[in-house]
This record gives structure tokens, C-alpha cells and sequence, in this order.
């Protein structure tokens, strides 16, 4: 069998784009010298890719940002007050992922959302009714062009059409049924200009289909693709999709002229009962994603082969090609790079490098290489904690109910902590700066005693609440400096979890993560925070907010254990942050923050599967961390970047006291789906949006409250940024709070 990746993670395997980045924004590069890394990275990945002997290697997935802004690039759907700039056209493309502000203008970047159920960020396409979809850009043809010259033969790998129309935000009375003609027409000259030089096979991605889908959208597919498929001529044209089934569109997309269709058997629990039940066609190509593009664990060859097995009773060997579930972008590079791992951990990964391994493994039938796969699944090191279990099994119904209820901790809070009108706090996180980062670096290697760093964070802690207090902050945090990273850091505090060294994995933009590795059974070894914020508290006479991650982030912000349920994971993870609350509490913290912001990112994509499958269990999971605190102690939780309005009710339904989340990109569109589900919770929706260099003016913050103000109830709104600001510079933070707590006087004496 064939072997096919649908995408390569970009970032380079120590972060060289990211870092090129970087220096490109801080003007310390020309141009020229971050077009010069992206090439390098893009070659790197092609000749890894080539020398694994893939079969079907993707052009086109690369990006200096993200791909969906590409796309809104290569089809001029970019705002015309991005152009307006009169930047260069790179500068124009990261002005609209980051927004600009400088001698040229002063301009918001454009939404951002996270892309289908992964942590990946995608920017959100803004298309208003005078937009002019045309073909102007020349990436796909370029990066095609470059490969060849490698000697690579790639498919040019393209955001389909249907998936870009449906992911973008229309700001007029048109729809995307409205512009479906034209962009579909320029998507045609496209493929034109491919095949003109030389390409063979074009691969449209298309994940919104895994959906749920009505007759509009299923009419609107089948609308684009019979125009395209109608003139491909030699061209092969293959459609791919991942994250989850088909289900609503399976027969419909195998009737079309598609030569190659791109299932995800990982993800897509009816994929193969659909093949089954529905047969496939003959002379089209099925690209079964067997091997896990979001996960790091080895595939499990006994597993795989048997749905191969059951595939090739229905599709003929020579059309069966074995393929990832969905990109490899969602992985990190290489096991290469993991020096301090113990052999014994590292022969149950596969990270990207490693996962094209397997496809060949796998396609190839290798026997050796099966029985080495079954040896390693039937002799994994026990990860079992008797303890951990039985508290797990003891938990009551009772445990996931806190009271009294909301309405009365309201009153209770209100009087106690005697907080002005529209409170004034951060998210958590102040600017990670380089000495921030080499203390822990170098504590970390044993340079530099405990009684040092610990000496070292109390003074930048002491710094950190001083300059909260001049800035005029009500609700104080300590800055989190001892934190690498919101989940990491609580990994390394807990049992059952293992680290990595250089396993980054892209978020946004330039934006890495580390995501750490459940290995066991998890439970708390050790309090984790309570130091530093009951420190923070004596340096202060305002409320000091203590700050910790939540069961469902930590979860979803780490690689998960496949051998047990995401629901039994959880609790574990809630009954170890349970007794850091309740420490904190215990040693005078009235104020908890427990953030929750990967929570929609494992949401079914499908609404049927919301709680049956997620919200039945992840809500309560939330509810069971701080069910036992005191009426007086004020629970805050914290969301960003994801389509939260349609789960509004089981938002509210978390009981948390406050909850803060992203709106200022968003243009405060949540505000009206709280008003419609009488939304009961206090609500800080983000002002200042930090994933940006641009500082707001006082005057843009208090345009932004007045329009809030219509929608959300004065008594409980509290103003924050939208999200924690460690990735921010010192001096744009500094600048952006004070207008933050400027805005907040003027809105109070309007009032």
C-alpha cells in the first residue's frame, strides 16, 4: 500500500521559524532572512518526508502564520483597512494575524478561533459585502514549483473552498452562498495555473465536513465541487478530511468525481461502519487515516491492521493508502530530540518524524516490525495507583454540587470583598521576561540553589503586586513567574505525568507549547501554588487572586493516556486540583481562579455527542474542584479564543462565581448569547486583547464597555484583558493597563 501525510509541522525542530519570527516583528531581520528560514524549514520537511519514502507528500502546508489566512490572502478576502496600511504585503499579512500600530495606522488584528477540536489557533476570514474575491497570490503555485525543483513530487495541499466559506465571518447581508460562485471560479484558475506547471495531484482539505451539515451546506458542497471536478481534466483531485466522520455527506462525496477521498478512521467513530454499510466506488482512491496525527503514543499495528483488514474486503489493495488521521502539525518533530527521556518511556511515542515510520511500517506489512509493535503493547510498564483509583470510584453525586447557591454566594462575596462597580483585574500571567526565564532555567539545572530562585521570584512577585497597586488594579495577582507553562507547571507537581525537552508543538502564529505527557495514574504529590500566592497576599491589603488550571484544560493541554477514558482522566486530575483549592482557601486565599480554557477543545464537533460524550461529565468534572470551598471564597474561571456561544447553558451551569473570556476580537458577539440564556454568572469579557502587540486607547476600551454595558448587567461585570499576559512586553502591558483601569474610572462616574 501507498502512504500519505496530509501536512508537516512547520515550527522546525528547535523552533527556528518561530524564532525567525520573532526577530523579523523586533526588526532585528530583513525580509529577505525570514523568507531564507521558511525555505530552509520548508526543505527540511519535504527531504524528511521524501527520505521516509511518503508516497504522497503535501505542498502548501506550510505557513508563516497560519493557512486559513493564507487562503483569505491568496484570494484578496483581506479587510480593506489592512491595505490601507500601505505595508509591504508581508507586513500587510501580519498585520491582520496581529493587528498594527505605528506611523502608519492604528488597526485591531482579526479574530481568532481554535481550529475544529485541536488547541491550534486559526485566524478567522472577515469578508464584508464589497469584498472582491480574486486569485492574487502565488503561494501554492511557488511552494509547488520549489518542491519540484527538490525532486519532490508533491499534491499541492489547498483549505477547500466549502471549509473557508463556512470558517468566515461575514460582516454584511451577504452569505457565503453569495460568494461560493466567484471563489469557486478563482479556485478553478488556480488549479489551472497548477496543472500548467506540472502538478499532478491537487488535495482540497476539507474538515468542516465532519460537521453537522444540513441540506444548505450539503447543497452548497456539492454545488462547488461538480464545477470543479468538471473541468480537472488529467488532474487528480483528491478530498480530504479529519477530526471526524462523514456521516451526513459520505454518499454524496463518493458519487462525486473525486479520484481520492481522505477518511479519518482515528477520530471518526462511524467511518468505517459508513464504508461498510455504504460500500466504496471502484477506481477511487481511499486514504484511510489510520495513524494519529494529534497523539504521541504508538499505534497499535494489531488495531490498524484490522481495520485495513475490513477496508480491503471493500476498496482493492492498490486503492487503499495508508494515511494520518489528520496533519502532523499537531504533534512535535522528533523523538530525536529527547535526550533525558528513559528508553523505556520513549518506546511508546511517535512523534512526527517517527509517525512516518509507522505509515511505512504499516503500509509494507512488515513482519518484524509488527511482532517488535505487538511485543511493546503487551509488556507497557505498570501506571496503575491503587489510591488513585478508589478515590476516583468514592466520589458521591453530591460532590459535584456547590452550596448555597450562586444567588447567595453573590450577596455573601458582594459584602465581603466590597469591590467597587465594573472590578478591575488581570488573568493571571504578567510578561515572562529573560531574567524570568533564565532563573528557572538555571534552577531547573541546578545552577542556582531553592533558597535563591525562591528569593528571586518573591522579589519579582513583590515588584509585580507594587506596580499592580500604582496602576490601580482592585483584584491583584501574583504574576506567575515560577510557571513555565499553565499546564506544565501543574504536571510537574502531580504523579503519573512525564516531560519532554524539545517536544513543541504550534498554538498560534509564533506561539509554541510543550504539552507534557500523562504516563499514569495522576494525583497530586505535593501542594503547588499556595507559596507564592499566600506570599503575594502579605505583600498587599487588596484581594490576591489564586491562580490555577483546571481538570478539562490540563487534560486537553497534555498528550492523554489512550488506555483509559478521558472521563476517568479527568477526575483524577479534579480531585488533585480539589486539594489545591481547598489549601488555598485554608491559608486565606478568598479569591480562585481556576482556568478552564481549553474547555470547548474537545467538544464533539458533532451537537448530538455534546453531552453524551463531553459535557455530562466535563461540567461536573469542573464543579467537583471547587464544590467544597466556602460561600465567602469567589470562584473565577477563565475561557479564551473558541465559539462558546452555543454552550452558553452549560457554561453557566460550571457554578463558578466569575468568568472571564476572550471578546475583543470577536467584537463582543458572546455578549448577545448570555443576554438570550438569561446568563447568571459575573462575567469579565476581555477588553485588551493581549495576543497582539497593539495597546488599545482608553478611549477604544470605554467605546468597547458601553457597548457591553447594553448587554450585561452592571452589577456583575468585571473589566479584564482577554487572556494572561506572560507573551506581552513590559511596557505595552504596563501601557495597556493603566488605560484598562482609566476606562474603568470613566465608565463608573458615568454611572
Amino acid at each position: 500500500m501507498k502512504t500519505s501525510v496530509i501536512g508537516f509541522p512547520r515550527i522546525g525542530r528547535n523552533r527556528e521559524l518561530k524564532f525567525a519570527s520573532e526577530k523579523y516583528f523586533a526588526g532585528k531581520i530583513s525580509e529577505a532572512e525570514l523568507l531564507l528560514t521558511g525555505r530552509m524549514q520548508r526543505e527540511f520537511n519535504l527531504k524528511t518526508q521524501k527520505n521516509a519514502g511518503i508516497d504522497f507528500i503535501s505542498s502548501n502546508d506550510f505557513s508563516f502564520y497560519d493557512n486559513v489566512l493564507d487562503t483569505a490572502f491568496l484570494f484578496n478576502a483581506v479587510p480593506q483597512r489592512y491595505k490601507d496600511l500601505g505595508l509591504s504585503t508581508i507586513d500587510t499579512y501580519f498585520a491582520a494575524a496581529r493587528g498594527y500600530q505605528g506611523d502608519k495606522g492604528n488597526v485591531k488584528a482579526l479574530a481568532m478561533k481554535k481550529w475544529f477540536n485541536t488547541n491550534y489557533h486559526y485566524i478567522v476570514p472577515e469578508i464584508d459585502d464589497d469584498t472582491k474575491i480574486e486569485l492574487v497570490g502565488t503561494k501554492p503555485l511557488d511552494e509547488f514549483t520549489e518542491a519540484k525543483a527538490l525532486g519532490v513530487d508533491t499534491k499541492v495541499a489547498l483549505i477547500g473552498p466549502f471549509t473557508f466559506l463556512k470558517l468566515a465571518r461575514f460582516t454584511g447581508k451577504k452569505s457565503a452562498e453569495d460568494f461560493s460562485s466567484v471563489l469557486t471560479t478563482e479556485y478553478i484558475k488556480l488549479i489551472n495555473k497548477l496543472a500548467s506547471s506540472g502538478a499532478s495531484v491537487i488535495e482540497f482539505d476539507e474538515p468542516y465536513l465532519v460537521r453537522d451539515l444540513n441540506e444548505k451546506d450539503i447543497t452548497l458542497f456539492e454545488t462547488i465541487y461538480k464545477q470543479i471536478l468538471s473541468g480537472k481534466g488529467v488532474l487528480q483531485i483528491f478530498l480530504q478530511t479529519y477530526f471526524g466522520d462523514i456521516r451526513d455527506i459520505y454518499k454524496n462525496v463518493v458519487s462525486l468525481d473525486f479520484d481520492a477521498i481522505g477518511i479519518d478512521f482515528v477520530e471518526g467513530r462511524k467511518s468505517l461502519e459508513l464504508v461498510k454499510a455504504n460500500g466504496f466506488p471502484k477506481g477511487k482512491i481511499l486514504i484511510a487515516g489510520v495513524v494519529n496525527g494529534k497523539n504521541i503514543w504508538k499505534n497499535n499495528y494489531g488495531k490498524t491492521k484490522k481495520i485495513l483488514d475490513d477496508l480491503s474486503s471493500i476498496v482493492s489493495e492498490d486503492a487503499l493508502v495508508v494515511g494520518t488521521s489528520c496533519s502532523l502539525l499537531h504533534v512535535p518533530y522528533t523523538l530525536e530530540s529527547e535526550t533525558k527521556l528513559p528508553a523505556s518511556y520513549k518506546a511508546h511515542f511517535a512523534f512526527a518524524e517517527e509517525k512516518l515510520i509507522e505509515l511505512s511500517e504499516i503500509a509494507s506489512s512488515d513482519s518484524a516490525a509488527f511482532a517488535k509493535n505487538a511485543e511493546l503493547f503487551a509488556n507497557r510498564p505498570d501506571v496503575l495507583d491503587r489510591a488513585v483509583k478508589e478515590r476516583v470510584s468514592g466520589i458521591r453525586e453530591e460532590d459535584y454540587t456547590r452550596l448555597p447557591v450562586f444567588e447567595e454566594r453573590e450577596k455573601i462575596q458582594k459584602q465581603l470583598l466590597g469591590l467597587p462597580l465594573f472590578p478591575t483585574t488581570t488573568i493571571g500571567s504578567f510578561p515572562q521576561t529573560e531574567d524570568v526565564r533564565r532563573y528557572r532555567k538555571d534552577f531547573k539545572n541546578g545552577e542556582i540553589s531553592e533558597a535563591q530562585y525562591v528569593a528571586f521570584n518573591e522579589e519579582k512577585i513583590r515588584a509585580c503586586i507594587k506596580k499592580q497597586e500604582e496602576i490601580g488594579l482592585d483584584v491583584l495577582v501574583h504574576g506567575e513567574y515560577e510557571r513555565n507553562d499553565m499546564v506544565e507547571y501543574f504536571g510537574e507537581h502531580l504523579s503519573g505525568y512525564v516531560f519532554t525537552e524539545k517536544a513543541w508543538v504550534l498554538s498560534y502564529g509564533t506561539r509554541c507549547v510543550k504539552p507534557p505527557i500523562i504516563w499514569g495514574d495522576v494525583s497530586r504529590k505535593e501542594p503547588i501554588t499556595v507559596r507564592w500566592s499566600v506570599f503575594a497576599k502579605s505583600c498587599t491589603d487588596k484581594p490576591v487572586k489564586g491562580m490555577l488550571s483546571g481538570p478539562v484544560t490540563i487534560l486537553n493541554w497534555s498528550f492523554p493516556r489512550e488506555d483509559i477514558s478521558l472521563l476517568e482522566s479527568t477526575l483524577q486530575i479534579a480531585l488533585a486540583i480539589r486539594d489545591e483549592v481547598l489549601d488555598l482557601e485554608k491559608n486565606g486565599i478568598g479569591i480562585i481562579q481556576i482556568d478552564e480554557a481549553a474547555l470547548r477543545e474537545k467538544l464533539p464537533l458533532r451537537k448530538s455527542d455534546w453531552y453524551s460524550e463531553y459535557l455530562d461529565w466535563a461540567i461536573p468534572a469542573f464543579r467537583l474542584v471547587h464544590s467544597g470551598v466556602k460561600p465567602e471564597t469567589q470562584i473565577h474561571t477563565h475561557m479564551c479564543y473558541s465559539e462558546f456561544t452555543d454552550i452558553i447553558p452549560a457554561i453557566d451551569s460550571m457554578d463558578a462565581d466569575v468568568i472571564t473570556f476572550e471578546a475583543s476580537r470577536s467584537d463582543l458577539l458572546i455578549l448577545d448569547a448570555l443576554k438570550e440564556n438569561n446568563f447568571k454568572t459575573e462575567v469579565g469579557p476581555g477588553v485588551y486583547d493581549i495576543h497582539s502587540p497593539r495597546v488599545p486607547s482608553v478611549d477604544e476600551i470605554v467605546g468597547q464597555l458601553k457597548k457591553i454595558r447594553e448587554k450585561t448587567e452592571d452589577s456583575k461585570l468585571w473589566i479584564n484583558p482577554d487572556c494572561g499576559l506572560k507573551t506581552r512586553g513590559e511596557a505595552e502591558t504596563n501601557a495597556g493597563l493603566k488605560n484598562l483601569v482609566a476606562a474603568a474610572k470613566i465608565i463608573r462616574e458615568e454611572k
